[in-house]
């Protein structure tokens, strides 16, 4: 009598579950050397989700990077491993140590042939990874693969004439989460540190995905812990900044708060962050941040004196005035677009309504003076005009009762 077992498929009938995002990834490597390799990196993300291509970069782009493939493939794949966290500095991209590496290994093998009298086919590999760690990556985006590898270089872009700064990552803008500035502090590599580092990377894209989605609870969790590594340098840019308060309220204050505590944000960078904040358009998600920065007693460097001051301090004087300009003003021009029907959601009624609650609030918790003109004189301008709405007649009696 036969059994189960006997109609079991031989093993080579048997079919593997192929990634789909990894088979699209090897087939666009084996067809894209002749476009342009920001249009390649466009086929990239649209092919990848974004919490996967950290994990597809490692399993299928870094083997490519020191393989003997085409020159055509490693290129692309050198572009890849950087674009993949630009426009932000090299000196925070996970692979920029394996981008190093091969720099290293095929300027030596170029070199090797020179000296014999030859001319290697990897100078072109060198010359981009060269410019890659040079922070110059954008450079190579318009050509292709194959333009790249059929063009000669000068002299003076010959393997022996590339050097970059001493050690893979310059010290002024190194990327060290661990803290391992002191060579004789660096730990032995050990499971809890890999697995460590990849609780970090993953953050990391997270972050860098925050800009563009809503991040799960799940993927907050993972994210809330490790923003103050994630600032000192910073992953993101101020320019991030904006759709990341929209898309993830939960995340903006502390993130905001490290940016503004970091040592490294000092300077022209708090400013820019500042200024940020000062340009946020009147929405929940805006003014819940406002709210508790100005409740947060954290200590920073005030711009203005050099001293030290307290969040909550800085923002008042520093943000919230020019918050609430910007507000009428983006609420200004909101109106006329709904007069002019270049819009038609209700984004104007909505702003004049939160303005006024997040205004009241600020009157009750004494944060501004309805007496003084110079605190209360715009905001009650706005209000009489917009009186018609209910929020705005109810803080303009507030605002016009404090003066008498």
């Amino acid at each position: 009598m036969q059994t189960l077992a006997a109609f079991k498929p031989p093993l080579a009938m048997k079919q593997t579950s192929v990634d789909p995002a990894r088979a699209s990834v090897k087939h666009l490597l084996t067809r894209a050397y002749s476009l342009p390799c920001s249009t390649a990196t466009h086929a990239f993300n649209q092919l990848v989700q974004s919490t996967s291509r950290f994990q597809v970069a490692l399993d299928v782009l870094l083997p490519i990077l020191d393989t003997p493939a085409e020159l055509t493939q490693r290129i692309l794949v050198s572009y890849l491993l950087y674009s993949l966290y630009a426009p932000h500095p090299i000196s925070i991209n996970p692979f920029q140590s394996a981008l190093h590496a091969s720099f290293v290994k095929e300027r030596d093998l170029a070199m090797r042939v020179a000296s014999e009298g030859g001319v290697s086919e990897n100078e072109q590999l060198v010359w981009v990874l060269w410019k890659i760690l040079k922070g110059d990556g954008s450079d190579i985006g318009p050509f292709s693969p194959a333009t790249l590898t059929r063009s000669p270089l000068p002299p003076k872009l010959r393997a022996a004439n590339l050097t970059l700064e001493e050690g893979p990552i310059s010290e002024r803008n190194k990327f060290d989460p661990f803290g391992d500035d002191d060579p004789s502090l660096v730990s032995p590599i050990t499971t809890e540190r890999d697995q460590e580092m990849q609780k970090l990377s993953e953050a990391m894209t997270l972050l860098l995905a925050a800009r563009e989605r809503v991040l799960t609870l799940s993927e907050q969790r993972i994210l809330l812990p490790v923003i103050p590594r994630l600032t000192s340098p910073s992953v993101i840019t101020s320019v991030d900044l904006p759709p990341l308060i929209a898309n993830n309220p939960p995340l903006a204050q502390p993130l905001v708060v490290a940016l503004m505590s970091s040592a490294r944000t000092a300077g022209q960078g708090l400013e820019l962050c500042l200024d940020v904040l000062r340009r946020l358009p009147p929405t929940l998600p805006s003014i819940d941040l406002l709210g508790r920065l100005l409740r947060d007693p954290t200590t920073v460097e005030d711009v203005v004196t050099g001293g030290k001051t307290t969040i909550a301090d800085l923002v008042r004087t520093e943000v919230l005035g020019w918050f609430i300009h910007n507000c009428i003003s983006w609420l200004d021009k909101a109106e006329q677009d709904e007069r002019e029907g270049n819009i038609s959601d209700d984004r104007f009624a909505k702003g004049v309504q939160n303005l006024c609650r997040f205004y009241n609030s600020l009157i009750k918790f004494s944060v501004v003076d309805p007496t003084s003109d110079a605190d209360s004189a715009e905001m009650a301008h706005f209000t009489l005009r917009n009186a018609r709405f209910e929020e705005a007649n109810a803080l303009y009696r507030v605002l016009v009762m404090g003066k008498f």
